[in-house]
């Protein structure tokens, strides 16, 4: 299955991410592909609050991964600047986890079998993205 939506705030990017949550449990990876200031961290954001998460959601780029104890419990990883993401240990958390990748194509071997995408362009204004959920296989 495959669904497109088209948002016209961080605030609709948050609703939506709240929406589709609801079909991930512990054990699912999203990996959330767009390009610098796209939105994946405003969508993480989304997700964490629709979560149950109250305070500050910030991208992972520098600490690399950031771990959120909501239910299901949530790995938020930044792989910007890495070229590969082996030796981080992100496959601990994907069996326990709702594991957000932004930037997953430094996952390289450790992408799982398995994956749902979250894909985020700019839409024709400064304001719009389009957001396409892509479910697996």
């Amino acid at each position: 299955m495959v669904e497109t939506r088209t948002v016209e705030s961080d605030a609709e990017m948050r609703l939506l991410a709240g929406e589709w949550v609801e079909r991930w449990p512990a054990g699912t990876v999203v990996l959330l592909d767009g390009p610098m200031g796209a939105g994946k961290t405003t969508f993480a954001r989304g997700v964490l609050e629709a979560l149950g998460h109250v305070g500050a959601v910030r991208s992972p780029t520098f600490n690399l991964l950031h771990v959120y104890d909501t239910d299901p419990p949530v790995l938020h990883a930044d792989l910007y600047r890495l070229s590969a993401a082996s030796g981080l240990g992100l496959e601990d958390y994907f069996d326990t986890h709702l594991c957000l990748i932004e930037w997953p194509d430094r996952l390289g071997a450790l992408l799982p079998a398995q994956v749902w995408r979250v894909k985020i362009e700019f839409g024709e204004d400064e304001s719009q993205r389009v957001v396409t959920l892509i479910e697996p296989e």
